[in-house]
Parts: C-alpha cells; sequence; structure tokens
C-alpha cells in the first residue's frame, strides 16, 4: 500500500470513527455505478468474546458481510469486512460485535439513525425507502431494531392511569386490542396484542412490568366483559372507568333505532318530516348551531325537536344524561342517575329502557369517572392515527407487522442508536 492509499484508508477510518483495534485496508470507488466500499479489519492480536467482553484467541475469520452506510458524496457507501470469531474459553465460539453496526443488522447505526428520521417524517414507508434507496424488508427491520430498542429504554413509572381499546385489522371480524398510557398531554401506546377476549387482554395488560402494573389506580374502557374481566384478573386494585364518550354512543344508537321505526311508520302514512335527519339528531343543539348557519334547518329541526314525536322524546332523554358527567361529586351523580333511570323506564321507547337498564347495571364503571376524570378520547384519537396507517401501507398481513408499525409511529419511544 503506498502513502496515499495509506493516507485515504486513514482518512476515511476517521470519518468512520472507528475503534481502536479496526482500520480501513481498502478504498475502492466507482464512478459509474456511483458505489463506495470501504474494507474494515481487526488488525490486533486474538478476538473479543461478544458475551463476556474478554480477550481471547481467534478462532478463525467469518465469511465477508456488507453493511450499508450514509452516502458519501452521493456515493451509496458500503462497508466490508470479514470479522474475527472469538474462540472464549467459557462461551466457546462466537463472532466478534462490530463497533459500526447492531447484531445481525445489514445497516450501520448511522444509516439506521438517519432511516428512521427519514420513516418519522415521511408520508409513507414506500416514500421513505425510494428516498434511502432500500427495500421494504430493510427498512421493516429498521423499525424493529428501534421498536426494540426503545422498549428497552421507555420508563413506565408513574403510570396511573390506562385505556383499553379495540381496533380493526382485517376485515370482517378481526380485532386488535390497544393499551394507552393516559398521561395528560402526553398520550403514548403502550402496546398491541392480536384479538379483543378476555385472555387477549389479559396477555396485553400481562405486558406491563409487575412495579407498573401496581401503580395503575384506573382503567378506561368501554363496557366489553372481556376488558373488564382482563382488568380485574390483572389489575385488581385499579378501578375500571366507562367511557363517557362510549355511553354517548350508545345513547345516540338507541336513539337513532327510534328514528329509524318511527320514520318507518311515518313514510308509510305519507308523512316525510324525518326524511335526511339522521345526523341532525346526532349534534348537541349548541354543536349544531356552530357549525355553517342554515335558519330553514335550524327552524326544521327546533320544530321537531318540540314536537311530540317519539324520536324528540329520544333526543330528550339524551341530551338530559349529557348532564350526569357534570355533576360535582358521586354522591351527586347517583342521585341524578335514579333520577333519570326512573324516567327513561317511564318513556315507552324501548330502546332508551334497553340503555338505561344497562347503565344501571354497570352503573359502578360510570360513577368511577368522578374519581378519575379520565376517558379514553385519547385513545380514540390514536385510533384514527392508526387508521392512518393502515390507509398508508393499504393495510398489513402480518400482525407483528401491524403491532411495530404502530409502536415506532405512536409509542413515543427512544428509536434511535446510541
Amino acid at each position: 500500500m503506498d502513502e496515499y492509499d495509506r493516507a485515504l484508508c486513514e482518512h476515511y477510518g476517521m470519518m468512520l470513527g472507528l475503534e481502536p483495534g479496526w482500520e480501513v485496508n481498502r478504498v475502492e470507488l466507482s464512478t459509474q455505478t456511483m458505489k463506495l466500499e470501504l474494507g474494515v479489519e481487526w488488525v490486533k492480536a486474538g478476538a473479543i468474546c461478544a458475551e463476556c467482553g474478554k480477550k481471547c484467541t481467534r478462532h478463525d475469520l467469518a465469511p465477508e458481510r456488507r453493511w450499508r452506510h450514509l452516502d458519501a458524496m452521493g456515493f451509496e457507501t458500503q462497508i466490508v469486512s470479514r470479522t474475527p470469531r472469538a474462540n472464549c474459553a467459557e462461551h466457546g465460539i462466537h463472532q466478534m460485535e462490530v463497533p459500526w453496526a447492531g447484531k445481525h443488522s445489514r445497516f450501520t447505526l448511522a444509516f439506521e439513525a438517519l432511516a428512521i428520521k427519514v420513516m418519522l417524517a415521511s408520508r409513507s414507508i414506500k416514500a421513505a425507502c425510494e428516498l434511502l434507496k432500500i427495500n421494504w424488508e430493510g427498512a421493516q427491520a429498521i423499525m424493529e431494531r428501534a421498536v426494540k430498542r426503545g422498549k428497552e429504554r421507555r420508563v413506565l413509572d408513574n403510570i396511573k392511569a390506562v385505556g383499553l381499546d379495540e381496533k380493526s385489522f382485517h376485515r370482517g371480524q378481526s380485532y386488535v386490542s390497544v393499551l394507552v398510557d393516559l398521561e395528560p398531554g402526553a398520550p403514548r401506546i403502550l402496546d398491541v396484542c392480536n384479538g379483543r377476549k378476555k385472555e387477549d387482554a389479559i396477555q396485553l395488560l400481562e405486558k406491563l412490568p409487575e412495579p407498573a402494573r401496581a401503580g395503575v389506580e384506573a382503567v378506561a374502557m368501554d363496557m366489553s366483559t372481556a376488558y373488564q374481566g382482563a382488568a380485574q384478573a390483572v389489575l385488581p386494585k385499579a378501578d375500571v372507568v366507562f367511557d363517557r364518550f362510549h355511553i354517548s354512543k350508545l345513547m345516540g344508537e338507541a336513539m337513532d333505532q327510534v328514528r329509524r321505526e318511527e320514520h318507518k311508520k311515518l313514510l308509510s302514512k305519507g308523512d316525510k318530516r324525518l326524511v335526511g335527519t339522521r345526523y341532525v339528531w346526532l349534534y348537541h343543539p349548541d354543536e349544531l348551531y356552530k357549525r355553517e348557519k342554515d335558519p330553514a334547518r335550524d327552524r326544521v329541526f327546533e320544530r321537531l325537536a318540540f314536537s311530540r314525536l317519539r324520536t324528540a322524546r329520544a333526543y330528550y332523554y339524551r341530551l338530559l344524561f349529557l348532564e350526569f358527567w357534570e355533576q360535582p361529586d358521586i354522591e351527586s351523580a347517583q342521585k341524578f342517575f335514579t333520577q333519570w333511570y326512573h324516567e327513561a323506564k317511564r318513556s315507552r321507547l324501548e330502546p332508551i329502557k334497553r340503555v338505561a337498564e344497562t347503565l344501571k347495571n354497570h352503573l359502578h364503571g360510570l360513577l368511577t369517572y368522578f374519581r378519575h376524570q379520565i376517558t379514553n378520547a385519547v385513545t380514540e384519537a390514536l385510533n384514527g392515527s392508526i387508521q392512518a396507517l393502515k390507509s398508508a401501507a393499504r393495510g398489513f398481513r402480518s400482525f407483528e407487522n401491524y403491532r411495530t408499525r404502530i409502536l415506532f409511529f405512536l409509542g413515543r419511544l427512544d428509536l434511535h442508536p446510541q
């Protein structure tokens, strides 16, 4: 090797920031393919055991491997090396670890750090792959290692409230369960499991370390018996809080059932008063008037809302129940619910009566809201972000890939290699 080649190797060795013992011994640059290849070798005697870090005798050299590195002046750069294998008296024969890449990775740590930033900033993984000039499998491997790093580093102390909710996976009755940290201002998805049965939710909650589980005071959820059973099994000291937005959805569905039944009867008589009003009834009056002003629509709605229609009475019970969440304490809320329940049971509106009975049977989970003041609103917002990930990927065939993508983008993890 002449002086120029030696200086060139030293230059690239400094750029790579190689640790003592590793040196660049070859630099090959092609202007035709726009590729730069850097040969790196271990120049010290012996080898280092990857298990215990002790100096051992060298057994042999592993087959040549390549690692994609950061581009240099527009040239796609690769590190090429035959890594020594150490013969450790305690751990046997193991390949040395290289300082520039993680175990089993085809990319350097510096390239992975760049790739993570690009993927987080890109509109899709496909777009990120095009910018980075890597394939989908490479991007997926980088995300998997990043998520693994992030989960090992994250701190799970002081988790006071969590949310449990379901999210669709494949078409049909295919769901995953999502566990969310409801920390105000810093919501994050803690983990995801395949399925929404009790045993699935138990497995999901058990992903929290025991010290973290011991600190959880409340779990927000819908009235799923599977989720309730899982919370009681894994977090017996935590209060179950039924999500107020799921309750509102339940009330809205009951009211809409009344509307559909009445609309059908009115149409049979030639009465079209409820035509085109399906979505109007789902709004609170205050929300309705905040929308684009439509005097004709508003007059029609007011006339219907104060009419003797069964739909109007169902709407009244739905609006009245909203005051339940505004009560100052548990005692006031219980008193309010008792009054509302008796009125609803006398309403002669079967859907409303069924909801009233359901809420009575789950009253304890409603009242705990006044102790913790938590909802799954954050979880629902994160579900929207999950849907955006699904749409960008055009669906997922593998649950593990789905889970990795969710935790990569929504887990608030420290993803970057050191």
